[in-house]
């Protein structure tokens, strides 16, 4: 359907819920054409007879698959690859797993001559840790998959790395900074070769990292921003291949770098500061890829509106009663990752506590942090409060990976060396009679 202007079927491919998915599913509607939310409960390929059907039947599809924070994101691409088959896909996995992978956007963005922050990434402990010394009295150390600023660290001169967070790559970066007082990147938003806006991100108060996600500012760099940054930027989606990105710059003493071109880069700070929605843009290009045609006054229109309301595609699922949440108990075996190795420790649940705690000594064995911050914390049930550091760490629990700025603190004389709080527990569903540091009895 399509090429004679008549009705594209456009697929958005998006497991989770999301502002920016539901946008383009609304700006599709509002365009005149059919969205389809491709989720678990409508989605299936059907092989028979050498034929392949696709359910729903969709004329293009527009890749929103989140895989930086999923356990196996070639699962998800896989997927992907079976669309990117049989129709075409906006943001192909091919595409999508350079971008998603940093140091491997790096490598693309520098052998195509764009700027790029130095890095090193390599295999061994003392590869990595020998070239430390290049980066000067702070570098920065990050996973290769990463997102919302998770697993980013600064290291100092003497601070050990490891090859490895958890069961993430991790890498050396140059440390980019003009004004060391005032922590700021730029985002811009690309379409298809359009300048959807910019903005300037501004890092919150006792943090370096500009993410939104972490309660970063924004403001309108759309028309301030040099003509070579707005071509910069559109070079760099189109060398790692995606049709839509938020590419992410840095400006230094010796001109700007690419950081990173991030294929699921959020609407929410871009629409704070410009005022424009990518929505329309995407929801164009996809319904034109599908073979259609669009009112261009009416996609200008769209874009002074955020439309995240819950469209009426979204599939409904079968009603199979109320599902289990997944529980855990009051004790539970965790994987602690920090910049410098893991460890598998017993962590002790308290819904009583906000934030996750961890041991000194176990936050300075995996290289948690640095510290970015000092916390007043709250002991049981006493009215003062202590000041404790506060450092980033990734938690594993049962499969799932959590980045938490966890507490530090002293926990020699306790029982457990990590506490659960409810940075994490919200997630769960706590069983205070289940623990795995005490055999079951069972009936004979």
């Amino acid at each position: 359907m399509g090429t004679d202007g008549s009705d594209v079927r456009v697929g958005v491919l998006s497991l989770h819920n999301s502002k920016e998915t539901k946008a383009i599913l609304n700006a599709v509607e509002d365009l005149g054409h059919t969205p389809l939310w491709l989720r678990e409960e409508n989605t299936a390929v059907d092989i028979q007879n050498d034929e392949t059907r696709l359910e729903p039947e969709v004329d293009v599809v527009a890749n929103r698959l989140l895989l930086s924070n999923t356990e196996q994101p070639s699962e998800a691409l896989g997927l992907a690859k079976i669309y990117d088959s049989l129709v075409p896909v906006l943001n192909g996995p091919s595409s999508v797993m350079t971008a998603i992978h940093k140091f491997a956007t790096a490598t693309a963005l520098a052998d195509a001559g764009l700027p790029v922050p130095d890095a090193l990434l390599a295999l061994s402990n003392d590869r990595l840790n020998d070239g430390r010394s290049t980066f000067g009295e702070e570098a920065v150390y990050k996973t290769a998959i990463g997102t919302h600023g998770g697993g980013t660290w600064k290291v100092g001169p003497d601070e050990l790395v490891n090859p490895r967070v958890g069961d993430r790559q991790a890498f050396l970066q140059e440390l980019i900074e003009r004004d060391e007082g005032k922590h700021r990147d730029l985002r811009v938003y690309v379409v298809d070769d359009r300048i959807v806006g910019a903005m300037n991100r501004y890092a919150p108060d006792n943090d370096w990292r500009t993410n939104v996600a972490l309660g970063g500012a924004v403001e309108d760099a759309t028309d301030t921003m040099p003509r070579e940054v707005a071509d910069i930027a559109r070079e760099a989606a189109d060398v790692v291949g995606l049709d839509y990105a938020g590419v992410d710059l840095i400006e230094g003493h010796d001109g700007w770098h690419v950081l990173e071109v991030n294929p699921t880069a959020g609407f929410k700070g871009l629409f704070e500061a410009t005022e424009r929605s990518a929505a329309p843009y995407i929801a164009q290009l996809a319904i034109e890829r599908g073979g259609g045609t669009v009112d261009e006054r009416r996609v200008e229109e769209l874009t002074a509106a955020l439309d995240d309301s819950v469209p009426a595609c979204k599939p409904r699922p079968r009603d199979t009663g109320p599902t289990e949440p997944v529980v855990v108990g009051y004790t539970e075996d965790v994987v602690l990752s920090g910049t410098s190795g893991s460890e598998t420790v017993t962590a002790k649940s308290d819904t009583g506590a906000t934030r996750t705690s961890i041991d000194t000594k176990l936050a300075a064995k995996i290289g948690a942090g640095p510290i970015k911050s000092i916390a007043r914390v709250k002991s049981g049930s006493s009215k003062s409060s202590r000041s404790r550091p506060v450092v980033d760490v990734v938690v594993g629990v049962g499969g799932n990976r959590h980045t938490v700025t966890a507490s530090v603190e002293d926990r020699g004389h306790m029982d457990y060396p990590v506490l659960l709080g409810r940075d994490i527990l919200k997630n769960y569903q706590v069983d205070v009679r289940r623990r795995v540091d005490r055999e079951e009895e069972t009936e004979e």
